[in-house]
């Protein structure tokens, strides 16, 4: 509980951090938070279970409750949903296309991270 707390705290700084300097319709706090969370979950589970022993309990709850709370995939939906409402498929296809992409190739990225720490 306390771990998806601290995690929904950081999701909220850093989407707000994010948008407070970018402008447009495309919602980069969002995608920034989605892909920061690709990479931290690939590097804590596979640090967490292929390079150090601890307990399961505590690796659940950095990757299920942290990372769990910290990215947010409904509101990639969402936001997806209000582009299209808008007529902004160019934006939307980015949005999907781009936050797939850039999140599997971000969890490869971690776990490759995490088998050399």
């Amino acid at each position: 509980m306390v771990a998806g707390a601290v995690g929904a705290a950081c999701r909220y700084g850093l989407d707000g951090l994010v948008s407070s300097r970018t402008s447009g319709l495309f919602p980069w706090g969002t995608f920034a938070v989605n892909i920061s969370g690709c990479v931290l979950i690939g590097f804590l589970s596979t640090a967490l279970s292929e390079r150090f022993t601890i307990d399961p309990s505590l690796r659940m709850g950095l990757t299920v409750g942290f990372v769990g709370a910290y990215t947010t995939f409904s509101t990639w939906v969402l936001e997806s949903t209000q582009l299209a409402q808008t007529g902004s498929w160019m934006f939307v296809a980015l949005n999907i296309g781009g936050s797939v992409a850039a999140g599997w190739l971000a969890v490869l990225a971690g776990a490759a991270l995490g088998r050399v720490v």
